[in-house]
């Protein structure tokens, strides 16, 4: 692993801690809200070779994150429903009011990278809110982060066997070892929250939970890697040494946590 990728895993490991066990819900929602905006930036400066995309609405879609615990919890579902065909009405919107010279392919293009980035994002937020939401909310990140590290270390010693021409680097063997690499971070981390902090969580199910987050997980690093192929680009931006920009640190994570929601409600 190389010193720049070290680096910034050692700085930004403890920013992410700090926030998540010092700050609020809402903190973390105005953090998730500024995350979301570098990352949707990157993936519209991506997609810019080949569309033209609606950044306006993109950019505001990333700062409703930073209000969406502020909307009463019994209208929440209701309110994030409603934003998804109020997206599409403004979208075409912008089709009829700039008489095509935004055109279908565009605002496709914006849809997608909203719905990729920010509603992904958005279920990140709405595991931190849960019950026992600051203990929950490292499920996601051990799972993604844990998948990453190991499949990184592992794939790049024993890899032999290619995965798919889409991201070259990535082996069967890494995967593979991902899949347990999350395994132990999460058993670890079970527990932990188990022994000292009252949990009662079953490590049957948790088991699962680590195998399904891990294996969507690496389909969402693959997913990015899909787009970045699509617009020939090796890195979405260089804003983090060694990782590329902030949506290539975060593809995995994002891309799992609408399903750790759900699991984690069911637990």
């Amino acid at each position: 692993m190389d010193m720049k990728r070290v680096n910034s895993i050692l700085l930004g490991f403890p920013i992410v801690v700090l926030i998540l066990l010092i700050g609020n819900k809402y903190v973390v929602d105005v953090a998730l809200s500024i995350i979301s905006i570098f990352a949707i930036d990157e993936y519209f400066n991506a997609i810019s070779k080949v569309a033209k995309p609606v950044r306006w609405i993109g950019y505001l879609s990333c700062l409703s994150i930073a209000f969406v615990h502020l909307v009463p919890q019994e209208n929440l579902n209701m309110v994030v429903t409603v934003s998804v065909p109020s997206i599409i009405m403004i979208l075409f919107a912008q089709v009829i009011v700039t008489e095509m010279k935004t055109n279908f392919r565009d605002i496709a293009y914006t849809f997608i990278g909203i719905f990729y980035v920010v509603f992904f994002v958005m279920f990140i937020a709405f595991i931190n809110g849960m019950k026992n939401g600051k203990i929950l909310i490292w499920y996601p990140i051990f799972a993604a982060w844990g998948t990453d590290v190991v499949a990184y270390l592992i794939g790049k010693k024993f890899g032999k066997h290619k995965f798919s021409k889409i991201s070259p680097k990535k082996s069967i063997e890494g995967c593979i070892a991902g899949v347990i690499g999350a395994l132990i971070f999460i058993l670890v981390y079970t527990y932990v929250a188990n022994r000292f902090w009252g949990m009662n969580i079953s490590y049957l199910y948790i088991i699962g939970v680590g195998i399904i987050l891990s294996l969507v997980g690496q389909i969402g690093d693959f997913s990015a890697s899909a787009i970045k192929r699509y617009v020939d680009i090796k890195d979405y931006s260089n804003l983090i040494p060694g990782h590329g920009g902030m949506l290539d640190r975060i593809d995995s994570l994002i891309f799992l946590a609408p399903f750790a929601y759900a699991l984690l409600s069911i637990m």
